[in-house]
């Protein structure tokens, strides 16, 4: 059984993953049967992996059983639905900061769900979540040096050949600039580095003046 549907309604396309806590909700999403098992609805209005999942990347970057690092976890609604892609046998690792938001990642997610570490800590010191080597990186983090703290992550804990995952935050990283310029900036300094971006997705009509990079190392 797949752990990602996809499913026409109303002329629209939506995401469903299979629930790893059945029974459970993280943000008051719909849990729907399929084929015996139970899903949940995943919303790409409050889901910048969703909507760029709808936009055309291939929701394979999560591998079932793989390990995830995830760079500012917040209340853990995109969290909870990698924490379903990645099942039983895969890891998670969840970073926030905020220490209110991160009770929340902690009370309905990693409590519910076997596969989910969190840490309340800084994402710019990586050192202090010290974890095995993993094969994703997603990093949604809005401060200005985004693109240079998922990098230094990926520098200490991204195997060789992993996956990062960088949501840009134009307007967390310059006001003043178009929002297209900013994208391709950040390209640019995953290019340097030596990733090889594979793929961009500008996520409107889900977020305004948001993009997620796709890149390998």
């Amino acid at each position: 059984m797949s752990l990602l549907l996809r499913e026409e309604k109303a002329g629209r396309t939506g995401l469903l993953t299979r629930n790893l806590a059945p029974g459970k909700r993280v943000y008051n999403e719909d849990l729907v049967m399929r084929g015996g098992s139970e899903y949940r609805t995943w919303d790409p209005f409050r889901s910048k992996l969703a909507a760029a999942i709808l936009k055309g990347l291939p929701a394979e970057v999560i591998p079932e059983g793989g390990k995830v690092l995830y760079l500012g976890a917040s209340t853990g609604t995109t969290a909870s639905h990698v924490s379903d892609l990645l099942g039983p046998k895969g890891l998670l690792v969840g970073v926030e900061f905020a220490p209110r938001v991160a009770r929340e990642f902690v009370e309905h997610v990693a409590r519910e769900r076997r596969n989910v570490i969190p840490f309340v800590a800084d994402a710019r010191d990586p050192s202090k979540y010290s974890v095995a080597q993993v094969d994703v990186v997603y990093c949604d983090i809005a401060q200005p040096d985004q693109t240079e703290i998922a990098l230094a992550n990926c520098a200490r804990l991204l195997k060789k050949g992993g996956t990062l995952l960088l949501v840009v935050k134009a307007r967390s990283i310059d006001v003043l600039k178009e929002p297209s310029q900013v994208f391709s900036e950040e390209r640019a300094k995953l290019e340097r580095a030596g990733y090889r971006v594979r793929s961009a997705y500008e996520l409107s009509p889900f977020e305004k003046d948001h993009a997620l990079i796709y890149a390998t190392s």
